[in-house]
């Protein structure tokens, strides 16, 4: 693949990301939005629908990890990498939407702090701003 497509659908899927974070109100379902843009630690956690929340937050999470994908094979084209993220990306998922769940249905004032960051690992690509420097790192060593 040249260099001049390869950028070109770099700063598509780069694009993705942003997009799906600036229309986040219109596309998702998800009362922490609001609730974790003002000041949470000193109000009740927001009516919510769980299974609605968790459908909503499961499919930000998938957009997120496909571009996410996408963007590594394109820094790496290596499918090795991309299997390996995958695996990353799925156990995360099991991992995370667990813990996510938990503070969902046992909402406490002390674990809202906690709960604001597990939950920013499902609906934001910072697994791509892990992996994308630990892969350069691994293929500069190898």
């Amino acid at each position: 693949m040249n260099k001049l497509l390869t950028f070109i659908l770099l700063f598509i899927l780069f694009s993705l990301l942003v997009l799906i974070r600036v229309f986040e109100d219109e596309l998702f379902y998800d009362p922490y939005l609001l609730f974790f843009k003002s000041d949470y630690l000193h109000i009740d956690s927001p009516r919510r629908e769980v299974f609605k929340l968790t459908l909503f937050t499961t499919l930000r999470y998938v957009l997120n990890s496909i571009i996410s994908l996408g963007i590594i094979f394109l820094f790496f084209k290596d499918k090795s990498i991309v299997k390996f993220s995958s695996i990353v990306y799925t156990i995360a998922y099991v991992i995370l939407i667990g813990l996510f769940l938990y503070f969902v249905i046992h909402p406490r004032q002390e674990d809202y702090y906690l709960f604001f960051n597990f939950r920013r690992f499902l609906i934001q690509p910072i697994l791509l701003i892990l992996l994308l420097p630990a892969f350069y790192y691994y293929k500069l060593k190898h």
